[in-house]
Order: structure tokens, then C-alpha cells, then sequence
């Protein structure tokens, strides 16, 4: 028996998508406290009843006594053609691979991806951590996991994104391999330092790219080891399943410094953040500027005046709207250099990324982050202490596209599901306006952009994603994070699908709404699969 899936699509075909499922009621169960779906049968996963809610989202089921082939709808649809090229991912659990190299809820990811598949998206994005692959010993990799969770992909027929990932993150908590930690031990030079001292472990200091400082290697060697590894282990998947690769560029795989320790909550005002240059190597470099530039003051530390992390602009006066320190020669002579620096680092990871992916058919990404508090101020904190140096006055981002044009790569930009009409006026932000600078020196210098959501639940988030896809500049490729709990809760998957519908049709001819006797139809049994259940992200 066959289970078909009708949507119009742009050029209004209606498609029938086959499914294998033992239990299509897609009925999301509640979350509890372990933050696991639940079904109503022990160990099920719980894709349950209510069809309904897919139907109310512009989908249809209907069960055929035979196979189906795709016929085309000679009817109009009103859908912009700017839509047409749009490719829609969806990010899969940060944790998809445990530190053992197993597949985490593997069966539940199954299901996930035929759900995916059924609603049209073309892709998923994995995140590959180096804390996993590389983890006991340098130039030790073990891709099994991920391996895995490639071939389930293209079994299922979805195109597949990889994020490298050189950097930790703390929820799920996935540190940076053993044998780099324990170099730390020793060498905590190693990492980023703030003014009082303290160490940013997630990732590694953009002072030491070019030092060898792991076992006789520098970072830059190893990350080129580890990307050589990938694109041989993966040579099967690399440029038929795998269409695109993101360089992790810094903390949370950003090209930024972790001037925030702690991400920025929406409707929560935020501190400005914190200059990130106090390691031994940063010194050094600072130093040798300042002494290069005829001011060997000027190169003992960062700025003495600036606020640190949840400070806000005003209490100290190096970023007062007026007269503030941001302005003065020694301000400009700072900042040119910290972001200069990590500009650099940009141009190193994503020329050595172009240089070994250049013979593939992939597309080669890398990811900058939205640093939108403080935007609507003279000064732009929180974009200079992250390392952007973006004012008021001077455009910050040029030199970031044409850093990207040079190498050939894709940027992508978060935070398009983020309107400023829902953020907190004393915090002076605006994701809107930066994001459309971004998009303009993107435009500029010809750098492709691809867009990715900051919050699974942003007020209005669908309809502003949608937004930023039909503006001046249209992206290509939006990748929605992330799959998991809430993304299949009742809460959430019905309005994904609504918005997926949307993308390819404008409305429903009336034909393609459901009869009396879908409207009955329940449940569909497709084959013998066994009930699996769901962990979140």
C-alpha cells in the first residue's frame, strides 16, 4: 500500500512521495523532564495521530492500491519565481554522534529524515566535532559515526551539509579532544585569556594558528590533517550527497572572538561583551604593532576604560555615544588591529579550506555571527568587542566579504527569523538593519549568502525568514536549527510545515483540500519498522 504526499510546488506539479513508516500519525507527544518525547507505548517514538495538523499545513495524505507516478496540475500558481532556487536544510542534533562514535537516537533520526524528505526540504546540515573524530591521539580519526549518518541521509535521498567543527560546546557538552585539553594542562596560553585572566577552553586562540603548539604541529597543520581525512573517508558522499562544507571559524564555529562567554537571550537586555586579547600570544602580536607603528605604549594591553562582559556601554568611556575612547587615534589604532587579527585568521581557515575542497564539487561556507545589541549606537559595542570593527562611522563588514570573495566561499548569516520590533528598546538593537548591511558588502564583492535562524521560537521568526528570502538579496540555501524535541512537538512541527507549504505554493485549489473520507482516515500502517522513541538536541 502506498502513502502519498500532494504538494504544489512552484511549477505547480503535485508530487507523490512514498513513505516507510509502520506508524504515520505523526502524533508528537508531550516533553518530560528528561526532555525526551514520549509516546503512548512504551519505547514508541512518537509519531502519532493528527494528521490533521499536516493537512491544516497545506499537505495531504492519501492511500493508494498502487504505486503512483508523479503527474503535473495544469492549474496557475501565484509563487514569486525568486523562490524557485531556494534550498531548504534542517540542522540535525548537535550531539547526532556521541563521543563513541555511535549514532545517538539513530532510529528516531531515521524517522526524522523521511518526515523531512516528505515535506519537501532538500537537505540536512551534521555537525562533525573534532572532539569526536580526533579525540584520543593527533592524527587518530574515527568517522564511523558520522559515516553512518551520512549513508542514512542519502538512503533516504536528502542532500547532506557538514559543519566542521573546531570549537566545544557546552550544551550538549562536547569538549575539544582529550589530547588538545591536556596540552592546555600545561600551555593555557593556548587559549583565549580576558582582562582578569580568565580562559575561553572552547576553542583555540586565534594567536596561535601559525605556532606549533600541539606536539610539534601548528592548529592550522592539524585542522588540514583532519579536513584531508574528511574529504577521503568521505570521497563516496563528497559532492553527490555532500553539496556543502562550513569551516568552523572560531567559537560556536563563528568568526568572531568569545567576547560573550554566554549566548544572548531574546527580550534580554545584554552587556557589551569583552575584548578577548590578553593571552601571551596576543600580547605579542599587540607589541610588535605598537612598536611597528611608533607607539610601543599602546601595546602593553587592551583598552583600560572598556566595560566588561555584562556592562553596559555607558559605564565606562571607552564607548560612550560621545568622547568616548572608540573615537581617539589610540581607539582607532586598537581596533584596526583586533579586527585586523581576526580577519586574518578568517582568510587562513577558509584559503585552506577552499585549497583542499577546490577539486570537489562542494561549496565551501564559513559563518559570521549577527552581533545586533548596541547596533542603534555611535559606537557598536558589541560588534567591536567581538571583532568587528563597525561603527556608526565606518563600515566593518567590507573588509569580512571581501575576505570570503578572495577565497571562493559562501557566508552564512543567523539571526534572519530576529525583527527588531521584538527586541528590547533600552538595548538600542537592531538585527534587521545589520543584517542588511551584511547582505550589501556581501552584494558588493559578489559573496553568496546563506541564512540560518538564531531561535527555535522567535516571535513572528517564520514570517521574517520568509522575509529575508524575498528581499533585495535572496539567499540560496536557509538551514533551520534544529531538530530534536521541540522541533517534532505539537507545537512547533505543524508550523514548520506550514511554512515549508509556503515557500513552493501560495494557496490550495480547492480540489486539493481534503474529502469527507480523508478527513476519517487516521492512521496509515506502511511496513514493519519497530516503534523508536526521541531524545532532544
Amino acid at each position: 500500500m502506498d502513502v502519498s504526499l500532494i504538494r504544489i510546488s512552484s511549477q505547480t506539479k503535485i508530487c507523490r512521495t512514498e513513505l516507510a513508516y509502520r506508524d504515520l500519525r505523526f502524533c508528537f507527544g508531550k516533553i518530560n523532564d528528561k526532555n525526551k518525547i514520549l509516546s503512548r507505548k512504551p519505547n514508541s517514538v512518537c509519531f502519532e495521530s493528527q494528521i490533521t495538523r499536516l493537512r491544516k499545513a497545506g499537505l495531504r495524505f492519501t492511500v493508494k492500491a498502487v504505486h503512483s507516478e508523479p503527474i503535473i496540475e495544469s492549474k496557475s500558481s501565484t509563487t514569486p519565481k525568486s523562490l524557485d532556487r531556494l534550498r531548504l536544510f534542517v540542522g540535525l542534533p548537535l550531539d547526532a554522534v556521541s563521543e563513541c562514535n555511535t549514532v545517538n537516537h539513530a532510529r528516531a533520526i531515521a524517522a526524522g529524515l523521511k518526515a523531512l524528505k516528505l515535506l519537501g526540504v532538500e537537505g540536512v546540515e551534521l555537525p562533525v566535532w573534532w572532539g569526536v573524530v580526533e579525540n584520543e591521539a593527533m592524527g587518530k580519526y574515527d568517522w564511523s559515526g558520522y559515516l553512518t549518518v551520512a549513508e542514512m541521509v542519502q538512503k533516504v535521498g536528502l542532500k547532506l551539509h557538514v559543519s566542521l567543527c573546531f570549537h566545544a560546546s557546552i550544551q550538549p557538552k562536547i569538549p575539544l579532544p582529550k589530547w588538545v585539553m591536556q596540552i592546555g594542562k600545561s600551555q593555557s596560553s593556548i587559549f583565549f585569556t580576558d582582562r582578569s585572566g580568565r580562559y575561553y577552553q572552547e576553542c583555540l586562540s586565534l594567536a596561535v594558528d601559525d605556532l606549533a603548539v600541539l606536539n610539534g604541529k601548528t592548529p592550522i597543520q592539524v585542522y588540514q590533517d583532519f579536513c584531508e581525512s574528511f574529504k577521503s573517508a568521505f570521497s563516496p558522499f563528497v559532492g553527490s550527497t555532500i553539496t556543502g562544507i562550513s569551516m568552523g571559524l572560531g567559537p560556536d564555529g563563528e568568526l568572531r572572538y568569545p567576547s560573550r562567554h554566554k549566548p544572548a537571550k531574546s527580550g534580554i537586555v545584554t552587556g557589551v561583551g569583552e575584548f578577548q586579547c590578553y593571552d601571551i600570544n596576543m600580547l605579542k602580536l599587540l607589541k610588535h604593532h605598537a612598536e611597528a607603528n611608533g607607539k610601543p605604549l599602546w601595546g602593553l594591553g587592551g583598552p583600560h576604560d572598556a566595560p566588561i562582559y555584562d556592562q553596559l556601554p555607558n559605564t565606562n568611556s571607552f564607548f560612550k555615544d560621545h568622547g568616548g575612547s572608540w573615537e581617539s587615534p589610540y581607539g582607532d589604532f586598537f581596533l584596526s588591529w583586533y579586527s585586523s587579527q581576526l580577519i586574518s585568521h578568517g582568510d587562513r581557515f577558509l584559503s585552506l579550506a577552499s585549497s583542499i575542497f577546490r577539486d570537489t564539487a562542494v561549496n565551501v561556507y564559513g559563518k559570521v555571527p549577527l552581533m545586533y545589541s548596541w547596533y542603534k549606537t555611535r559606537a557598536h559595542p558589541s560588534e567591536l568587542t567581538a571583532g568587528f570593527y563597525n561603527t556608526a562611522s565606518r563600515d566593518g563588514y567590507e573588509a569580512v566579504a571581501e575576505m570570503f570573495a578572495k577565497n571562493s566561499c559562501k557566508i552564512i548569516l543567523p539571526g534572519m527569523d530576529l525583527s527588531d520590533e521584538h527586541q528590547p528598546h533600552e538595548s538600542l538593537s537592531s538585527p534587521e538593519l545589520l543584517l542588511a548591511q551584511i547582505k550589501t558588502a556581501c552584494r558588493k564583492h559578489g559573496v553568496e549568502v546563506a541564512g540560518q535562524n538564531l531561535a527555535s521560537a522567535a516571535p513572528g521568526g517564520f514570517q521574517q525568514i520568509k522575509k529575508n528570502m524575498l528581499g533585495d538579496n535572496l539567499i540560496d540555501l536557509f538551514t533551520f536549527q534544529r531538530m530534536g524535541a521541540h522541533f517534532f512537538s505539537p507545537e512547533h512541527f505543524p508550523s514548520f510545515t506550514q511554512f515549508v507549504r509556503s515557500l513552493s505554493q501560495s494557496e490550495l485549489h480547492s480540489d486539493d483540500l481534503p474529502t469527507k473520507e480523508e478527513e476519517a482516515t487516521e492512521s496509515v500502517h506502511t511496513s514493519s519498522d519497530p516503534n523508536i522513541h526521541m531524545q532532544a538536541a
